[in-house]
């Protein structure tokens, strides 16, 4: 089913949510994002194939430069380059945005072009990290042009309880099996 078949099925979104989805990051969107720790980034390549990468930093570690336009810089990590490989393919792109404690998440999507660290240095920009060890250099970093941005509701972080004390003690004393086993 398509997206209008769906609609025909369950019903038409509520006038506030359509209405939230604006082709720019409004001041609450830029405000979240300076304030964020942790983002999601979700790219695809050219046949489809998906990948959704965590990207983390000091709140405000992606650099707002204007009402559409994100900067995100890239500290060297695994060196898989699953995200690059995609948008090399096909240069859409999509961010969640989150603040650990706040429910609400803010989303960007748009298209992306990558810049290379000489730009970075000009623009005086670097990557923003928390307790950096020897390998956290900035590579280079992802641009991104917003073609839509709006604030989502806290109901699924609620549904998932990911803020909630108790639950992350209950994690904390169970974690699942080590991926180093």
């Amino acid at each position: 089913m398509n997206k209008n078949q769906l609609r025909e099925k369950y019903g038409e979104p509520s006038k506030r949510a359509s209405e939230k989805i604006v082709p720019y990051m409004t001041d609450w969107v830029q405000s979240f994002i300076q304030s964020s720790p942790f983002a999601v980034l979700a790219t695809a390549d050219g046949d489809g194939n998906c990948d959704a990468s965590p990207r983390g930093g000091k709140p405000g570690f992606v650099k707002v430069l204007d009402e559409k336009r994100l900067l995100i810089p890239d500290i060297r990590g695994n060196r898989i380059f699953d995200s690059y490989g995609n948008t090399a393919e096909n240069p859409k792109a999509g961010l969640v945005f989150m603040i650990p404690g706040f429910n609400y998440t803010a989303r960007v999507n748009g298209r992306v072009r990558y810049v290379e660290k000489s730009e970075i240095d000009e623009l005086g920009i670097e990557g923003e990290v928390f307790d950096p060890d020897e390998g956290a250099i900035t590579l280079q970093a992802i641009l991104l042009e917003v073609d839509e941005a709006y604030g989502h509701c806290p109901r699924s972080l609620s549904f998932g309880r990911v803020w909630d004390v108790e639950q992350i003690e209950h994690n904390k004393a169970n974690p699942p099996k080590s991926i180093f086993a």
